[in-house]
């Protein structure tokens, strides 16, 4: 069976900046070890994707899609089809005064966050710090190696890959056409928004129910 739009896929992959030979993001922790990017507290696991929902970058998005199952594959991604192309506009020279109103001691690397936007410094010259607004990764050719596990079919399976993006405590119970939602996501504007999502991508649920998770006595 091949994949199509719409399809909940499992997938591993290695993705790497072809450039520079380097790795910047892996599904497989033996691989993360193998090219010291282990990090203790992040989970290393096959992730679940709904192709043509720009759950991944536009490229691999586009490219899964007609593909089979259990396979291993390797793409080329150009920026314009990855992080984007970098913008010369989005590379500006401020003032000191941006960032001691924050309490931060800008130097070259780091990753700050200025009226909600998250930039690199690049430079701290003179008082005054060169920051890129850009994509860490735009303007990168990207180099992919990914496998599909598997074209997951389980509605349940499918609503759970879902709300697993914004919690981790949750239980789910489908009936017919009703989901019923039990989990610590109280925020009605998140509850109607994940309502959305779900209707849009999973066409066997039509009806929403979201139930407030009783904490244990």
């Amino acid at each position: 069976m091949k994949t199509k739009l719409g399809d909940f896929i499992e997938i591993d992959y290695t993705g790497k900046l072809k450039e520079e030979n380097i790795i910047f993001d892996v599904t497989n922790e033996g691989t993360a070890k193998q090219n010291n990017l282990y990090h203790e507290n992040h989970v290393y696991k096959p992730i679940i994707i709904c192709l043509g929902k720009k759950d991944m970058v536009k490229g691999l998005d586009n490219f899964l899609v007609d593909k089979e199952q259990n396979k291993e594959y390797e793409l080329e991604v150009q920026p314009e089809d990855a992080f984007g192309k970098k913008h010369q506009e989005l590379i500006k020279l401020l003032p000191a005064s941006a960032f001691t109103k924050q309490n931060i001691q800008p130097y070259p690397g780091l990753q700050v966050n200025l009226n909600n936007l998250t930039a690199i410094v690049k430079t701290v010259s003179g008082g005054r710090t060169l920051v890129d607004f850009n994509h860490p990764l735009a303007g990168k050719t990207l180099i992919y190696k990914v496998k599909i596990n598997r074209i997951i079919t389980d509605t349940k399976e499918k609503l759970s890959s879902i709300l697993e993006q914004v919690t981790k405590d949750f239980s789910v119970e489908i009936k017919e056409k009703e989901a019923v939602i039990t989990s610590d996501i109280k925020d009605k504007k998140l509850q109607k928004e994940l309502e959305k999502e779900i209707k849009d991508r999973i066409s066997g649920i039509s009806n929403i129910v979201f139930s407030d998770m009783k904490k244990e006595k």
